[in-house]
């Protein structure tokens, strides 16, 4: 995977204020705000930041958390994970590999098969349509 780097400046270009704040400083939308937190359309969601795809709208599913939440990526090679202790709690931060961006975190109370719910910010996404 190509690493895809951009100075400060050219991120905030190129994403908007809001996408800029969770997916560069990592912040965390409001639950049940996101675009994407009940969407059920077919595609793959793409990072917001490079494009580089994540996750499949067959692995999405309904968490009860307000953010779109997958049991799994597309495949591991796609995110980074990296050990969270801000504001007091251990938690797993999940990011692009190809470009870093802050897409969420991932926790172990997800559905079968893989047990894994990663819990992402709809403003760190873009849903490209299945094409039929």
């Amino acid at each position: 995977m190509i690493k895809q780097i951009k100075t400060d400046q050219e991120w905030r270009e190129s994403l908007s204020g809001e996408a800029y704040e969770v997916t560069r400083c990592g912040g965390t939308e409001r639950a049940f705000s996101g675009e994407y937190w009940d969407c059920k359309d077919p595609g793959t969601y793409h990072c917001a930041g490079c494009d580089a795809a994540l996750f499949s709208h067959e692995h999405k599913y309904d968490s009860g958390s307000g953010w779109p939440s997958y049991f799994q990526a597309l495949s591991p090679n796609t995110i980074t994970e990296i050990k969270d202790t801000s504001h007091g709690m251990l938690r797993t931060e999940v990011q692009c590999a190809a470009c870093d961006s802050h897409l969420g975190h991932l926790f172990p109370d997800g559905p079968a098969p893989t047990g894994m719910r990663y819990c992402i910010n709809s403003l760190s996404l873009t849903l490209k349509p299945e094409v039929k």
